[in-house]
């Protein structure tokens, strides 16, 4: 059976990675409204469904707004979020969420975040962007690093998919716009890409992407061209057990002001954590990205990811891709050079011989820290079982690179848990 072009097969099958979430990078089509989802009856089961939260959306720092009637705008537009409103099923549903994405003008490659604000009733990322709330002391790490650690009051944002933009997908695919493009094209690669998509299953988090909740996209660009986004979940209606969802950490700098955290190269990150009652089924969900340093920081060496749970190692990981290749089609504006290299090969006479070939390689082609331009970072789920009523500790060491000059080392790091009590 042929292979789609479009579907990143190494990551489909990563063994260090999830069970049970799928994560799909593929291209089709399908449009949806920007409206809420309306149904009849607040007592019927609702069917499967597909919900628009984000269409044609501008991200960027200072430009276009699009639609500032149902969308919200922070960060000088670097952070889009709206509230939105879907049936709650009784009984469970699966549920997947997709993202597209194409640049505006931005050429470079770009972290990025889908999140969910899950308990209005506390102090969260929004209420702080907004200045109705400060964060709590004991969010903080390191003296300066706020909003990163789950207080009895405060409530860190959900990551729902982290992913990262290409260079330049879209905007930068066209070659008679811009000729010289395609001089960074290998031969393998017939066209380039006009957007990149990922969908990724994220069942477990049902319980905080049904009801009411806000729902929001942050993408770390700094031009006023940025980027145009869509967003969509998708329930199926498929009946599955209920898990209740509880955020710890999350080191993303949604909120203006927040510093970009490089600390693990002083310093671990430390949550003391309390459970009311005793849970079980427990799984705990770790996103992992490494960022910064030019070719000898962090995001181009391999840093060990260790996490513990009650002084017990729970995951010992270097978060590594090594199939950067794979996404060169959505990567028109990166920069290329050429590298020497051996080729055994056919001669004009069709003889094998062994010659000196030189071969593009691309920024977007490199190995990196969990991720590559283009693609989407799935967490690592480990299983924990029980957790006793009463006072949790969860710690998380990286050997991060210290920071010189403009490297800007730093690691995006998220968690939660799911459980049943």
């Amino acid at each position: 059976m042929a292979q789609n072009p479009s579907v990143d097969y190494a990551s489909l099958n990563t063994p260090e990675h999830l069970d049970g979430v799928r994560f799909v990078e593929r291209q089709h089509s399908g449009r949806l409204g920007t409206d809420p989802i309306k149904y009849n009856s607040p007592f019927q089961e609702p069917k499967e469904f597909s919900v628009g939260v984000f269409k044609n959306q501008p991200v960027n720092f200072g430009g276009e707004t699009g639609d500032t009637t149902t969308v919200k705008r922070l960060q000088n537009g670097r952070v889009i979020y709206r509230k939105i409103k879907v049936p709650v099923y009784k009984k469970g549903t699966d549920v997947s969420v997709e993202v597209k994405l194409r640049s505006n003008g931005d050429k470079w490659d770009k972290s990025g975040s889908c999140f969910v604000v899950t308990n209005p009733e506390l102090i969260d990322v929004v209420d702080v962007s907004l200045g109705k709330e400060k964060f709590p002391e004991n969010s903080i790490v390191d003296k300066g690093y706020g909003g990163i650690l789950k207080t009895d009051d405060y409530v860190p944002a959900l990551e729902l998919m982290r992913f990262m933009s290409p260079f330049g997908v879209g905007h930068y695919s066209d070659e008679k716009k811009y000729p010289k493009i395609e001089y960074n094209r290998p031969v393998y690669i017939p066209k380039w890409e006009n957007e990149v998509v990922w969908e990724k299953d994220i069942s477990e988090l049902e319980s905080v992407v049904t009801g009411e909740f806000y729902i929001g996209i942050w993408i770390d660009t700094w031009t006023p061209e940025g980027y145009s986004v869509d967003v969509s979940l998708k329930y199926s209606g498929r009946p599955r057990p209920k898990l209740k969802v509880m955020p710890l950490l999350n080191t993303v700098y949604y909120v203006e002001g927040q510093k970009i955290p490089d600390f693990f190269a002083a310093t671990t990150l430390d949550l003391d954590f309390r459970t009311k009652q005793e849970l079980r089924n427990v799984d705990l969900y770790y996103t992992t990205t490494g960022h910064g340093g030019h070719s000898g920081g962090d995001e181009f060496i391999k840093l060990k990811n260790e996490v513990f749970l009650d002084s017990k190692l729970v995951l010992s990981k270097i978060p590594w891709r090594d199939d950067c290749a794979s996404f060169r089609r959505f990567n028109p504006s990166s920069g290329v050079w050429t590298k020497k290299d051996s080729a055994y090969a056919y001669n004009e006479n069709f003889e094998r011989e062994f010659k000196e070939i030189e071969e593009r390689l691309a920024s977007s082609d490199l190995s990196r820290s969990n991720w590559c331009p283009g693609s989407s970072v799935m967490p690592y789920r480990i299983p924990l079982g029980e957790l006793k009523k009463g006072l949790h500790g969860l710690q998380v060491k990286i050997p991060g690179t210290a920071n010189k000059k403009d490297q800007f080392n730093h690691w995006l790091v998220s968690a939660y848990i799911t459980y049943t009590e």
